[in-house]
């Protein structure tokens, strides 16, 4: 009796304006273990909060060692933008998205930012964790900044979320028992 070997689907989140060396890269070391699909974190937080991804959307992600800003619309991160500062200082982190959300509302969809920050601001990653990150990030934009349930896992959940949509794809082979 010979073992039939699957081949497995892998999900991938990558940090928003990632250059194409990097994502070439991941996908080198990942498609030796199957088909890869690759999401920008903020949408795959997003996804993982459970809101509409086709609406205007920020999605400010503040993690361990990045800080996120992206602007979701019609189910693709349209804009962002990204800083190599995480978790510290919380005047620190609100001035660095402050000003991502100067350069967004500057930028080609500027109407759309603001559409957006009408919506409210969703808060993903380990700094949605820390309430004066929310409070002095709504005092700033002067918008509503709501922390995902569970935020630092929200990116986790949303690639869970995109790996299940792939078996669910018309294209995608059913598993023999």
């Amino acid at each position: 009796m010979s073992e039939r070997l699957e081949r497995l689907t892998v999900v991938a989140t990558t940090p928003v304006v990632s250059d194409d060396e990097h994502r070439d890269d991941l996908l080198a070391v990942l498609r030796g273990l199957g088909a890869v699909v690759l999401i920008d974190g903020v949408k795959a937080a997003a996804l993982g909060a459970g809101v509409d991804v086709y609406e205007p959307l920020l999605v400010v992600d503040v993690g361990a060692e990045l800080t996120e800003v992206g602007l979701i619309a019609e189910g693709v991160v349209v804009q962002a933008r990204r800083t190599d500062i995480g978790l510290g200082d919380a005047r620190t982190v609100v001035d660095v998205v402050g000003e991502a959300m100067l350069e967004l509302l500057q930028g080609p969809c500027g109407s759309q930012v603001v559409d957006a920050l009408d919506r409210g601001v969703l808060l993903t990653g380990g700094g949605a964790l820390r309430p004066e990150i929310t409070y002095k990030l709504g005092r700033r934009l002067g918008a509503v900044v709501r922390p995902a349930p569970a935020p630092h896992t929200a990116a986790v959940r949303g690639a869970a979320a995109a790996l299940q949509a792939t078996h669910r794809h018309p294209t995608s082979s059913p598993s023999s028992p």
